[in-house]
């Protein structure tokens, strides 16, 4: 923009567009690193980030648009000490200089290892982390995922160990990028479609080792957040065995390198036979000495006089039961009759005591009318000339009463 020098009246509009063309010009403020400190932190509906970059005396106010914010490996806050590097200029609206950022790093520690700690944060908080909720790897899976790149030795070794190990075991590979812009979320749809297919029985995620910058993508929350989705239990392999992922503390079983992976996933088959050969040997060997105690407590029981001599010992021993109730018999059956016959001693001579014959025997007699029952209790029961009988202790009379005679007692 000219300047009319002559005329020094100037609008706000023309003073703003004579220093933004300053700044835009100078070739310092096109491209340049500005440190300081995060404060007033605003992430915008429209996504842009505005924030402000300060040091002990300053302040500069600052904007990131949303394309550059989805960039940013981990999240801005206040307090937090950056390295940003953009374009300086002047916002016309407000007549204000800012700078636009374009890039981002914290200051002192690296970009990738904040963002590292403040997703793993995030995901920990979440439980994602908890080991309650990691699944046992099954003990011989019928078939297997991997999640890799097709290029490289990792696929190839992996596939080698397993076929080595376990061969004809179902293998269903699944290629991705494992670095770059599109790894994370290749990884996290390969990881979907193998839980779609079905008869998988476990996965296998990783890649062989690198930069921190190279293993990314096991780093990000998408394939973090596929992983703890999975319904199957998922391993794993990222890099060398000193190298952690966010991943490998999602993941079910963290295996150190991914042929350590394929190690894990299924077991060596020779050693599975012998394994079952010798429990085999073991049951048989359990079983024939179980058989032989039982063989040995049935001829025990067996040698005993009951079963050698059944009939002997049930007869001998029914016999001599029936002896011994049978003289029980008898004798309580004696001295019942004993008794009984004491008893009818006792009431016999009862019996002869109050008997009328007795009385008889002593010379007393009874007078009854002569052709009918009945005894004579009283002379005045008589008339003359009436006849009775009397029975004595030998015999009996038949009188012919002359005259009755009544004395009082």
């Amino acid at each position: 923009m000219e300047l009319n020098v002559a005329k020094r009246l100037l609008t706000v509009t023309e003073l703003t567009a004579y220093l933004k063309n300053l700044l835009d010009r100078d070739p310092l403020l096109i491209n340049l690193w500005v440190r300081g400190e995060i404060s007033n932190c605003k992430q915008a509906a429209s996504g842009h980030l505005y924030f402000t970059l300060k040091d002990e005396q300053c302040s500069l106010r600052a904007v990131m648009f949303r394309s550059r914010c989805a960039r940013l490996p981990f999240q801005p806050k206040n307090g937090l000490a950056v390295r940003v590097r953009g374009y300086v200029t002047v916002f016309e609206r407000d007549g204000a200089y800012q700078l636009y950022a374009e890039e981002m790093e914290p200051d002192g520690a690296g970009a990738l290892y904040l963002a590292f700690e403040q997703l793993k944060a995030k995901l920990q908080q979440e439980g994602l982390f908890d080991p309650r909720r990691k699944r046992k790897l099954p003990f011989l899976p019928r078939c297997i995922g991997i999640v890799t790149s097709p290029a490289g030795a990792v696929i190839q070794d992996m596939i080698k160990i397993i076929s080595r190990r376990w061969p004809g075991l179902e293998i269903i590979f699944t290629p991705v990028a494992v670095q770059g812009e599109t790894a994370a979320e290749e990884i996290a749809r390969a990881i979907a479609r193998l839980n779609r297919v079905g008869r998988v029985e476990v996965i296998i995620a990783g890649r062989g080792g690198g930069t921190i910058e190279e293993l990314w993508a096991f780093n990000t929350e998408i394939v973090a957040r596929s992983i703890f989705d999975s319904r199957v239990p998922v391993v794993s392999a990222v890099g060398h065995e000193t190298d952690y992922t966010i991943a490998d503390f999602v993941a079910d079983v963290r295996a150190p390198t991914p042929s350590a992976a394929a190690e894990l996933v299924v077991p060596v088959k020779a050693e599975v036979k012998k394994y079952l050969q010798t429990m085999q040997e073991r049951l048989c060997r359990g079983a024939a000495e179980y058989i032989n105690q039982y063989r040995r407590r049935l001829h025990t029981i067996l040698d005993r006089p009951l079963f050698r001599r059944p009939a002997e010992e049930i007869c001998a021993a029914r016999q001599q039961t029936v002896d011994f109730f049978s003289q029980r018999l008898i004798q309580v059956v004696n001295s019942l009759g004993e008794q009984n016959r004491n008893r009818l001693k006792v009431l016999a001579g009862r019996l002869e005591t109050l008997s009328p014959l007795a009385t008889l025997a002593r010379g007393y007699s009874i007078c009854s009318r002569s052709g009918g029952p009945g005894i004579i209790h009283s002379a005045d029961e008589v008339n003359r000339g009436e006849e009775v009988q009397v029975k004595l202790h030998q015999g009996r009379l038949l009188c012919l009463v002359e005259e009755s005679i009544t004395e009082e007692v």
